[in-house]
This record gives C-alpha cells, sequence and structure tokens, in this order.
C-alpha cells in the first residue's frame, strides 16, 4: 500500500485523526470527545507540531508531540515516578510524543516506525520521551526497536484503568 507521511493540520482534521485512534485504541464516544479538547488545547503549545500518513486520500495515522515543559498536566503525572528512579532529568530538553495511532488495517506495515521517525527528525531537543500501556505490546516493540528505554514503569495516569511506562531514548532515534 502507498502511504504518504506529511505535515497534518491537527486542528483542522482532528476529528478524522481522532476516528483512526477511536478504531487504533478502542475509544467510546465520550472519550473521544475529551480527546478533542485535549489535542485542540496542545496543538496550541510552542512548538507543536503533527505528521499524517494517508493511503488513497485518508488519513489511516498520525504522530503530534512538541517540546517538553515540566509545567505540562503529563510531566507533573510522571516526574514523581521519574525522579524515584534519577530519571527526571528526562523531562528537560526533550520532544514529547504525545499521540501515535495507525489504524489497525495499516498496523505492522511501518507506518508507525515512519511517522514516529519522521517527528522526531524534526525535533531541535537531543532526547525523546513517551508513554506506553505498560505491558508487552507492538507499541512498545516499536519503541524499543527505535532505541527507547524504560525510564520508569507501573505509572498511574488519573482515570486510565491500566498503568504506563515512559520511555525516553537519544535522538536520532536508531535506524534498523
Amino acid at each position: 500500500m502507498d502511504v504518504v507521511i506529511g505535515p497534518l493540520d491537527l486542528t483542522a482534521h482532528v476529528d478524522e485523526a481522532l476516528a483512526v485512534q477511536a478504531v487504533a485504541f478502542g475509544l467510546g464516544p465520550e472519550e473521544v470527545a475529551v480527546r478533542r479538547q485535549i489535542v485542540q488545547r496542545h496543538m496550541q503549545y510552542r512548538g507543536a507540531r503533527a505528521l499524517g500518513a494517508t493511503s488513497r486520500g485518508r488519513l489511516v495515522g498520525f504522530v503530534y508531540g512538541m517540546p517538553n515543559s515540566r509545567t505540562h498536566w503529563w510531566s507533573t503525572v510522571v516526574e514523581p515516578y521519574l525522579r524515584a528512579r534519577d530519571n527526571d532529568i528526562w523531562l528537560d530538553d526533550s520532544f514529547v510524543i504525545t499521540e501515535l495511532h495507525v489504524h489497525p488495517g495499516h498496523q505492522n506495515l511501518g507506518v508507525g516506525r515512519r511517522l514516529i521517525t519522521a517527528i522526531t527528525d524534526g525535533a531541535a531537543e537531543p532526547r525523546s520521551i513517551l508513554s506506553a500501556i505498560d505491558m508487552d505490546s507492538p507499541a512498545r516493540g516499536l519503541y524499543h526497536s527505535l532505541g527507547y528505554v524504560d525510564l520508569a514503569r507501573q505509572v498511574h495516569f488519573p482515570s486510565a484503568p491500566k498503568p504506563y511506562a515512559v520511555m525516553g531514548a537519544p535522538l536520532p532515534l536508531r535506524r534498523r
């Protein structure tokens, strides 16, 4: 399949992106509505940017992120977990991958790898951080293959039913 990776005006295409995320992550309409507001707020942050993956004119994946700030909600939640492992320095001078989702019909085809490497290749920061559900999964396998290591595990976000792992990697990401 021909998949094109390119800049995505996430504010203008938030519903398309959240439809991909809903299918990939199993979100219901209420959760999508909450995430719509979060995405729109995030895209107002300094340095926030997004990339999309399209196939036949349809969005099949997206990634977005921004330079991290210790004042962002995500950082305030993960900071105590990172500090407990002497890894809180990763919150400084890092590009955070806020969301990365690929439609199930396009997973395991390298789309996620292309999205995350493309967005981090444009980062001015020397490292990248992200969080992922703390279980063996194709997503965590992808992150490990790119050079991400576990910085903290069993991180609990309010209202998230499962614990997360916080992962970090030096940039540029490792290529196969």
